[in-house]
């Protein structure tokens, strides 16, 4: 009885912090979608922005943002990945490993403005990409990199020793064995890390302010090395750089922003329950 008496407090424990949690995030989100909503419309979507932004659309910071987010996504999740196959399956487990693992962890909490210096000193400056699509993503996937990797490493974890000497008793490499047994057994796990990061990287200001964001650009990028506006920045600007800005249109362009992170997790979260789909079958 007594057992049950404390799994029930627990329990209630456990719940109300959630509420606390959630119940915020909804109210957030329920505020902006009530203020914004109105201002969702196919021009403000599609048009391009004119008198200083006070009046037409976000179109091209939206592309902008997409295609960061993708660039990110393409530098930082192979990288990330491997990374963690290397950390989990090949490297020896000792000082060195313990110290790399130690700075993964470190570099995931580093404030991000200090990988929009590094983006700007290294990608901007250094390797001549200057303010362009190419470092924006490329300081991106930095900043995500530490949470790619620790979920890659813990998913891959999590993935039973037995199925690897299954794998290696009937004659598999070992790198058919990760190939083939670990990586889809692992994937719903590493595409978490990945969700979190497309969460982060599509939030972010202060890199995309020093590496790539452009304060008013009314066009399409043309290729990777173009400036391009993006969406954090562009609701920063507008809700603290111009004067009498309509309320609803911060509002809107918070909306979209919102729509375009829950768009990726969705993306991901599908592909993630594809995955456990096939592993149960």
């Amino acid at each position: 009885m007594n057992k049950k008496i404390e799994e029930g407090v627990v329990f209630s424990i456990l719940s109300f912090i959630t509420m606390i949690v959630v119940i915020p995030t909804l109210l957030i989100i329920g505020y902006i979608l009530l203020k914004g909503i109105g201002t969702i419309n196919w021009e403000f979507l599609t048009a391009m922005p004119r008198q200083g932004m006070r009046a037409g659309g976000i179109y091209p910071a939206i592309i902008g943002t997409l295609y960061l987010v993708i660039g990110t996504i393409l530098f930082a999740l192979p990288l990330g990945v491997g990374s963690g196959i290397y950390l989990t399956e090949y490297a020896k487990q000792g000082m060195l490993s313990r110290i790399i693992r130690l700075a993964i962890l470190n570099l995931a909490g580093v404030p991000s403005v200090v990988y929009g210096l590094f983006g700007l000193g290294l990608f901007v400056l250094f390797l001549g990409f200057g303010s362009s699509i190419l470092a924006g993503s490329l300081t991106l996937a930095c900043l995500i990199l530490p949470i790619v990797i620790t979920a890659s490493e813990e998913a891959l974890k999590s993935v039973p020793i037995s199925y690897r000497e299954a794998s290696l008793a009937l004659g598999a490499s070992k790198w058919q064995t990760i190939q083939n047994v670990v990586l889809p057994h692992a994937m719903p796990g590493i595409l978490t890390g990945a969700i979190l990061g497309i969460g982060r990287a599509a939030g972010e200001t202060a890199p995309i302010l020093l590496t790539v964001a452009a304060f008013f650009l009314p066009r399409l990028p043309k290729s990777l090395f173009d400036q391009v506006m993006a969406l954090p920045y562009h609701l920063y600007i507008i809700s603290t750089q111009v004067p009498n800005m309509p309320e609803e249109i911060k509002y809107g362009t918070a909306l979209v922003l919102l729509g375009i992170v829950g768009l990726f997790y969705m993306i991901a979260t599908s592909i993630r329950i594809k995955f456990k789909i096939s592993n149960r079958a």
